[in-house]
């Protein structure tokens, strides 16, 4: 019997100038996905697919195929804005996240909630820009201050790369915060932030990724909104995956953005482990 997914055109090269292809795409999927699952269940997931590789044309789906496997389940839901009825999808299965990798999905982004109470946030999402001006370690520096603050509130934190340029920190939502609570909550957590270092850090208002602050944008915090899952590829040069950091890690200061790759993920997680599991276990 054939394996499933059958992969289609596995030689087209995903990164051309890294030699990187659909297939070893496909293999770096398979082999994470005891990884990535998890953060999946009952958790709705919004695909960037790249069909011709990284260069080519990409857009995003968050529509379940008509002629997906059942592994890819259909989640009814009503958007926001004219209340129209689509499928969204949850991925329940190894066989889902190839069946979906081999249509060109590079990159696979998550929802803050999960089914069925999609109204409400099971965790935080700082989203840390840097500008087009500043260093990664200005990235960092900032990251140690919201952690300190999100400490003095009794909240624990977990970081991880966010694949590009940036951090992303997490913290659950022990109070069961609404979605519009939750983000008023971490634009006001900024905005001290951005008033007791203001030379290093800013608040989203409008534009990101430009000048020489960190800005901690708020807005991934609203229904609908989808931030990079947990070990996802991105589709950038040299694949970077948007990768869990430890505290230790970022206070040493010296890790970067291009560090974690589709070549050097499984054995980081072979040495390290899922260093994001401590966040996974307090969701559930």
């Amino acid at each position: 019997m054939p394996e499933f997914p059958v992969i289609t055109h596995p030689d087209k090269r995903y990164w051309p100038e890294d030699g990187i292809t659909k297939a070893r795409m496909i293999d770096y999927y398979r082999r994470m996905a005891p990884l990535m699952l998890p953060w999946f269940r009952d958790r709705p997931v919004t695909l960037r697919l790249f069909p011709k590789g990284i260069h080519g044309p990409a857009f995003y789906r968050r529509e379940r195929p008509g002629n997906a496997p059942p592994s890819v389940r259909a989640l009814p839901y009503r958007t926001a804005t004219d209340h129209h009825r689509i499928d969204l999808m949850l991925i329940d299965s190894l066989e889902g996240l190839l069946y979906l990798a081999n249509l060109g999905a590079i990159e696979f982004h998550l929802w803050s909630s999960r089914a069925p109470r999609l109204d409400r946030p099971d965790w935080a999402i700082f989203d840390l820009d840097p500008g087009d001006k500043s260093e990664f370690t200005q990235v960092l520096e900032a990251a140690l201050h919201l952690r300190d603050a999100l400490d003095d509130a009794g909240l624990p934190s977990f970081a991880k790369t966010s694949g590009a340029s940036g951090l992303h920190l997490y913290c659950p939502n022990r109070k069961g915060l609404d979605f519009d609570t939750l983000r008023a909550w971490v634009r006001d957590l900024a905005e001290t932030l951005s008033h007791t270092h203001p030379s290093l850090i800013a608040t989203a208002h409008g534009k990101t990724h430009s000048g020489k602050r960190i800005t901690i944008d708020h807005a991934q915090n609203g229904i609908g909104k989808n931030t990079a899952a947990p070990y996802t590829l991105r589709a950038l040069p040299g694949a970077p995956v948007s990768t869990p950091v430890s505290w230790q890690e970022i206070e040493r200061g010296r890790i970067r953005p291009d560090d974690f790759t589709l070549d050097r993920l499984p054995d980081r997680v072979e040495a390290v482990g899922d260093l994001f599991s401590p966040l996974l276990n307090a969701l559930n």
